[in-house]
């Protein structure tokens, strides 16, 4: 089981700068995606659900067509970012970025 203490501002940091499409708002792990099309979007939701169960973390996602939001924190853990999210963010990063 990943650790659910809130990951140093160091690391996060580390993450968010190796990983651009991603952003820190309102202390949570935040990317937006643009697809080709509606479908595509429904698409990587299908994909990155498969991926979130085998984790066991789910991330919030926003779709408006075909751009997808992800919100990641962890809630177990006060709602802050942790090991879970670092983790699901690259997952959804590599799956995002083979379409």
């Amino acid at each position: 089981m990943a650790n659910l203490t809130k990951l140093p501002k160091e690391k996060i940091d580390q993450f968010v700068a190796s990983h651009p499409e991603w952003s820190i708002e309102e202390g949570k792990l935040v990317a937006h995606y643009t697809f080709a099309s509606f479908e595509d979007a429904i698409q990587v939701i299908q994909a990155v659900a498969s991926c979130a169960t085998e984790l066991n973390h789910h991330p919030e996602i926003c779709n408006i067509y075909n751009t997808l939001r992800f919100t990641l924190s962890t809630h177990d853990a006060g709602d802050v970012i942790t090991e879970k999210d670092v983790a699901l963010a690259g997952r959804i990063s590599d799956m995002c970025s083979d379409r």
